[in-house]
C-alpha cells in the first residue's frame, strides 16, 4: 500500500527520494512527504495532501537538500487525509519516522507518551513510533538499540524507517510483515517498499526477512534477525529494467500491461513444456512427491487472484478429478478449517506480500496440509520464500493498480499445474499431447483479442454514461465475468456485478431495464444453448445485451443484442482469451469518464495491511 523510500549517500538524495515515490505511485496513496538532514544539520521536511507532483511543486517553491533522508506516500488508515497526518512524523525536532502498516497497540503507547509530556500533532498510529524512539534515545540508547526496543513494543504488521538528526549517517529499518528491500550502491545505499522505486540507482537488492532490523549507511548494511543475531541475506541482481517500469508510448500503464500479455504468457510457458509434457520439476524439488500425494486442493487468494483461483477450480476438478476448494483469504483466516487428508495448499498473489494471503499461508503451515504452493509474480517475495513449491508467472513489473497481465499469467500457471495433477491422476500421455498445442496458441490468440481494441473503444461509448452493469457467464466463464465486473468498477467507478447466468431468475432479473447494459461471455462450449436462453430472458425485459461470442456460435446481432466477435479458441484456454477484451472495455470506459486509470481512488496495488 504505502510507498517507502530511504537513501544514505554522498550526494543530494532529494531527487532520488522523489523519483522513488513517483515510481511507487501505482501502490495507491493520498498524501506524500519527505524529510532530510540538511547541510546546516537541521531536520528539513515537506509534506502535502495529494500526488507526488504536488510535493515536487512544494519543493520547487521551498527547496531541500541532504545526504540522508526518507520519503513516503500514505494511504490513510488512522486519521483522515490531511497534511498533519502525512508522513514523515518527527519527534523532538530530531527523530524522523515513516511507516507502512498498522501498529495495533498504538493507543496504549500513545497514552504512555502523553504522560511523559510528548505532544501529538497527528491522528496516526505512526507518530507513537517517532516519540517512542526519541524517548529511548533520550535515555542514552543509540539508534539501533532504540528502534530495536521500540519494535519489541509494537503489535501488528509494519515496515519502519527511522533516522536521527544527531546521528546523520544511518537509517535504521525494521520489517514485520510489510515488505522492505535494500538497494546496494557504490558509496551509497537505499531502502524501499518495492524494487521499482530504486531501479534508477541500482540493480542489486537484499530482501529483508520477517523480523529483520537493518542499519544502512553509505559504507554498507548490517542486518539483525528477529533474535538480534547479525545475519547475511542473499544479494539478488534484478532482471527488471528501468524501461520495463515506464509507460513508453502508452497513455497509461494499464494499457501497456494489457498489450504486454502475449509476451508475458509466452514467457510463463518458456521452459515448462518439453516433448509435449508439462515439466512438474519446474515447481521445485518436492513437486513430484506432493503432486502424487495430493487428493484435494485448497486455493486461497484475494481480489483478482481469487477469480483466477475460481477458474482453477473448474479446471482442476474437470481435468484432474481432484476436489478443489477456493476461498477468500480474509475469510479463511478467521474460521474453523477442516483439512481433508492429503490436501495441497495453494496461494495466488501478484506481489507475494498480500497480507491476508500471506497470513493464511503461515496458518496453513500448522493446519495439516501435505505442503504449500504459491503462484506469484515476485520472485523474492515472502510467499515465494515460505512455500514448498513455487510457480513464477513471469508477468514482469505490473504498475497499474487494476491487475491485467498478472491475472492472465496466473490463469495459464494454474492450467499448467492442472495438467501436472492430471498426469498423476491417470491422464494419458496422448491426452496431454492433445492439450499442449492449445497452450502454445494462447499468445497468438491473445494478439487476436488485442486487435479488437478499436472496436471496443466504440463499444465503450455505450457504457460511459451508465451507472450499473451486469456481467453473466457460465462454467469457468462465470469467474471471468466476475473479473470483468471488477475491472469496470475499480477503474471507471461504475457499479458492476457478475452472476452465474443461471441465477438470473433468482433475483438479478429484477434489475434489468434499458439503462443497465448486460455483458455476456459466450465461448462455443457445452453451455452455449443455456446461455442463449439466459440472453433471451434479458432481452424480453428490455435489457441491452453485449455478448462476447466465439465466431462459430452462430449468434447474430439484433436490436438490443450487440455481438463482439471473439477469435475461435479451444474451450480449455478460452477463459484466458476472453479476459482480454473485458480489460480493454473497462479501460476505454474509464478513459471516457476521465478517471485516474492507473491509480483509482481508494485502492492500492499491494494490500499489505488487513
Amino acid at each position: 500500500m504505502c510507498g517507502i523510500v530511504g537513501a544514505v549517500a554522498e550526494r543530494n538524495v532529494v531527487p532520488i527520494l522523489v523519483e522513488g515515490l513517483r515510481r511507487l505511485e501505482y501502490r495507491g496513496y493520498d498524501s506524500a512527504g519527505l524529510a532530510v538532514v540538511t547541510p546546516e544539520n537541521t531536520l528539513g521536511m515537506r509534506r502535502t495532501v495529494g500526488k507526488v507532483a504536488e510535493l515536487e511543486s512544494k519543493l520547487k517553491q521551498s527547496p531541500l537538500s541532504g545526504r540522508i533522508g526518507v520519503a513516503h506516500t500514505r494511504w490513510a488508515t488512522h486519521g483522515g487525509v490531511t497534511e498533519e497526518n502525512a508522513h514523515p512524523h518527527i519527534s523532538g525536532d530530531r527523530v524522523s519516522v515513516i511507516h507502512n502498516g498498522i501498529i495495533e497497540n498504538y493507543e496504549v503507547i500513545k497514552e504512555e507518551m502523553i504522560e511523559k509530556g510528548y505532544e501529538f500533532l497527528s491522528d496516526t498510529d505512526t507518530e507513537v513510533a517517532a516519540h517512542l524512539v526519541h524517548d529511548y534515545l533520550q535515555q542514552g540508547m543509540d539508534l539501533v538499540e532504540a528502534v530495536s526496543k521500540a519494535v519489541q513494543r509494537f503489535e501488528g504488521a509494519y515496515a519502519l524507517l527511522v533516522f536521527d538528526k544527531e546521528d546523520p549517517n544511518r537509517i535504521v529499518v525494521s520489517r514485520v510483515a510489510s515488505p522492505l528491500v535494500i538497494g546496494l550502491g557504490i558509496g551509497e545505499n537505499f531502502v524501499a517498499s518495492g524494487v521499482p522505486a530504486l531501479l534508477p540507482v541500482t540493480q542489486r537488492f537484499i530482501y529483508l526477512e520477517q523480523g529483520d532490523l537493518a542499519e544502512i549507511t553509505c559504507d554498507g548494511v548490517k542486518i539483525l534477525d528477529v533474535d538480534g543475531n547479525v545475519v547475511e541475506r542473499e544479494v539478488h541482481d534484478t532482471e527488471w529494467s528501468t524501461e520495463a517500469a515506464e509507460k513508453g508510448p502508452y497513455r497509461h500503464y494499464m494499457l501497456k500491461e494489457i498489450f504486454e500479455q502475449p509476451s508475458a504468457l509466452a514467457d510463463t510457458l518458456y521452459g515448462r513444456i518439453e516433448n509435449n509434457t508439462v515439466v512438474a520439476e519446474s515447481l521445485g524439488p518436492r513437486a513430484m512427491e506432493l503432486l502424487k500425494q495430493a487428493e484435494h486442493v485448497h486455493i486461497i487468494a484475494c481480489g483478482t487472484s481469487y477469480h483466477a483461483g475460481c477458474v482453477g477450480k473448474y479446471w482442476i476438478e474437470s481435468l484432474a478429478g481432484v476436489p478443489c476448494q477456493v476461498e477468500i483469504a480474509s475469510e479463511y483466516r478467521y474460521r474453523t478449517i477442516v483439512v481433508p487428508d492429503n490436501t495441497l495448499f495453494v496461494t495466488l498473489s501478484q506481489s507475494g506480500e498480500t497480507a491476508d494471503t500471506l497470513e493464511a499461508l503461515r496458518l496453513a503451515k500448522s493446519a495439516g496440509y501435505i505442503g504449500t504452493m504459491t503462484i506469484c509474480n515476485s520472485a523474492h517475495s515472502s510467499m515465494v520464500r515460505e512455500s514448498d513449491l513455487v510457480m513464477m508467472t513471469q508477468a514482469g513489473p505490473e504498475i497499474g493498480v487494476a491487475s491485467t497481465k498478472a491475472f492472465t499469467t496466473q490463469l495459464l500457471s494454474i492450467l499448467l499445474i492442472t495438467l501436472m495433477l492430471a498426469r498423476q491422476r491417470g491422464m494419458t500421455a496422448e491426452r496431454e499431447k492433445e492439450m499442449v498445442p492449445h497452450l502454445f496458441h494462447v499468445a497468438a490468440a491473445t494478439e487476436e483479442a488485442l486487435a479488437m481494441n478499436e472496436e471496443l473503444q466504440h463499444v465503450a461509448e455505450d457504457f460511459a454514461e451508465k451507472h450499473h452493469t451486469l456481467f453473466l457467464g457460465r462454467g469457468p466463464m462465470w469467474p471471468i465475468a466476475m473479473e470483468g465486473a471488477l475491472k469496470l468498477k475499480e477503474i471507471s467507478y461504475i457499479h458492476a456485478e457478475a452472476y452465474a447466468a443461471g441465477e438470473l431468475k433468482h433475483g438479478p432479473l429484477a434489475l434489468i431495464d434499458e439503462d443497465m447494459p448486460v455483458v455476456v461471455v459466450a465461448p462455443n462450449n457445452e453451455l452455449l444453448d443455456k446461455l442463449k436462453s439466459n440472453m433471451q430472458v434479458v432481452r424480453a425485459r428490455g435489457g441491452q445485451v453485449y455478448v462476447f461470442a466465439d465466431k462459430e456460435t452462430g449468434i447474430e446481432e439484433e436490436p438490443g443484442l450487440k455481438v463482439i466477435a471473439m477469435p475461435h479458441v479451444n474451450r480449455l484456454v478460452a477463459p484466458i482469451i476472453y479476459t482480454v477484451p473485458l480489460q480493454l472495455l473497462a479501460y476505454h470506459v474509464a478513459v471516457l469518464k476521465g478517471t485516474d486509470v492507473d491509480q483509482p481512488r481508494n485502492l492500492a496495488k499491494s494490500v499489505t495491511v488487513e
